[in-house]
């Protein structure tokens, strides 16, 4: 129970601190790109479109690859359980 509160401490900890590292505020797009979208849109083009779903893409590989990367620890890490505990039940 005390390894559980320790760890769930060390987290909250941890977010703490990057929240408070982190920059407040963002700029999503360098300036010449947001001028660019801006002025395609205007003129009735459609690349900004584009821009934004590359962006999302851009967004959405880090977690889909820590996500993969943490599926295959869980997987692993029950795998070796099961086996720990059959190893128990032998002796």
């Amino acid at each position: 129970m005390k390894n559980i509160i320790i760890k769930i401490l060390s987290v909250l900890a941890l977010v703490f601190v990057l929240n408070a590292v982190t920059p407040t505020s963002a700029v999503a797009q360098c300036p010449m790109c947001k001028i660019a979208a801006e002025s395609n849109y205007k003129h009735g083009g459609s690349s900004g479109r584009g821009l934004n779903a590359g962006i999302l893409y851009m967004l959405a590989t880090p977690y889909v690859l820590i996500g993969g990367l943490a599926f295959v620890w869980w997987r692993n890490r029950r795998n070796s359980e099961d086996e720990d505990e059959m190893f128990e039940l032998e002796n």
